[in-house]
């Protein structure tokens, strides 16, 4: 689950007519991106969301704990990008992101009390080793120097967030837990800082990257799931 990937003129006045066409196509990219790479799209989320077996429960529970694993420490991925943010534009968006999460982090951490302990599964020094790695996936892009690259992990975690909203929600509901109205920033939002926060073809590439990393570690995090569902089989 780790990162390790190295991403490798016109005159001014026809560069500043594309521009606006330039950043329209980067953020619609972010939004086909998290539509077509994330967590959204991963067979074992569908299962989660639609099973109602005697282990669904439990797989739910599994589910929870480890997204809070994940995402239910602070500071985030998000915090962390605001601290390395210049004042402008973004540094406000990561602000509203920021107290957005703060909510939903809350909701996750209650969430994973009212659903119990974590199953008993083979495998939990493999499962703590692949946690760590993902965690650490995420603060190496939130405190990335290259400029757009905290942007594009942020933005794809707000935007790939929905998906895993539902999986909570679902959660919430078997064990009668109160289910907060979502609190992210809108896509409405997500599409102009996008827009506003990559200015060259170099932050574009960064925002593609930090996009596509999130999505990676988000998506190994549902193959571990998976993983850990077939380690504990009918047991």
């Amino acid at each position: 689950m780790a990162i390790n990937r190295s991403v490798g003129h016109q005159g001014q006045r026809q560069n500043t007519r594309l521009t606006g066409f330039h950043q329209a196509s980067v953020a619609e990219a972010q939004l086909a991106r998290v539509a077509g790479e994330g967590c959204s799209r991963h067979s074992y989320l569908a299962s989660l969301l639609e099973a109602s077996g005697r282990h669904s429960g439990r797989d739910l529970a599994d589910a929870v704990h480890l997204l809070c694993s994940l995402h239910g420490r602070y500071p985030g991925l998000i915090e962390l990008a605001l601290q390395r943010c210049p004042k402008g534009a973004v540094q406000d968006w990561l602000t509203r992101a920021s107290e957005g999460f703060e909510r939903e982090r809350l909701y996750l951490v209650r969430l994973t009390s009212a659903v119990g302990p974590m199953p008993s599964t083979p495998g939990a020094a493999e499962t703590e080793t692949s946690l760590v790695a993902a965690r650490h996936a995420l603060e190496t892009l939130a405190m990335s120097e290259r400029g757009g690259c905290a942007l594009g992990a942020a933005t794809a975690l707000v935007g790939d967030w929905w998906a895993v909203r539902r999986l909570l929600d679902r959660a919430a509901a078997r064990v009668g837990t109160e289910t907060p109205a979502p609190s992210l920033p809108d896509e409405a939002s997500v599409v102009a800082i996008i827009e506003l926060g990559t200015e060259t073809p170099a932050s574009a590439r960064a925002l593609a990257f930090g996009g596509e990393q999130l999505l990676l570690q988000h998506r190994a995090l549902f193959d571990l799931l998976e993983a850990r569902a077939e380690a504990r089989g009918e047991y």
